[in-house]
């Protein structure tokens, strides 16, 4: 479920509607983070780069999740990537003190807030243990047993981004489990079997 759909008329009235256009970034790395922003359409990435020019990618939201909600309220409220657009995308923007408001007095909404709050937060020690993992076999089996074993992926460059992987690593990885019959591979799905 959407959490825009938990707003009633006058709280919609509070969202500030951004389009993007695809590679447009509408906040940066170490920008204040203000407000919360709410997937509409298309999807966004929040990504790093390191000093020698590497690209991390640390999630990839699509329609309908939010992003800058677990620093909204942080003593340290600064992005730490930049919020890309992956492709064009509509994002609805809720400044801190609206968001402040709609908690206070509308309870559907406070309910689906802490309920993304929770999913994010196993999210974020599932990807903790998936870096504890020290191998590509290992990680790539963690990720797909946590997907129940079917992964939908736009390329493998973006699936070795999620998996904190060098793209010709898991190019391997994928190739050589393609040759031992263990996963069934397209171009846009793997399923391990």
């Amino acid at each position: 479920m959407n959490i825009i759909e938990k707003l009633n008329h006058d709280e919609r009235k509070l969202l500030r509607e951004r389009k993007l256009s695809k590679g447009e970034t509408l906040f940066y790395e170490n920008e204040r983070c203000e407000c919360i922003g709410i997937i509409i359409f298309g999807s966004v990435q929040i990504m790093s780069y390191l000093p020698d020019g590497k690209q991390i990618i640390y999630n990839s939201l699509k329609e309908g999740e939010i992003f800058g909600n677990n620093l909204v309220f942080s003593s340290e409220p600064y992005y730490r990537g930049n919020i890309t657009a992956m492709e064009e995308a509509t994002v609805a923007l809720l400044e801190r003190g609206d968001l402040l408001k709609i908690l206070e007095g509308n309870k559907d909404f406070l309910v689906e807030y802490l309920r993304i709050q929770s999913n994010f937060s196993k999210e974020l020690n599932s990807r903790i243990r998936l870096l504890s993992l020290e191998s590509a076999e290992e990680r790539f089996l963690y990720y797909m047993h946590t997907h129940k074993n079917r992964i939908a992926y736009r390329s493998v460059s973006d699936l070795a981004g999620q998996l904190y992987l060098e793209r010709e690593t898991l190019s391997r990885l994928l190739s050589r489990f393609a040759k031992e019959k263990r996963i069934i591979r397209d171009d846009k799905t793997i399923i391990l079997i």
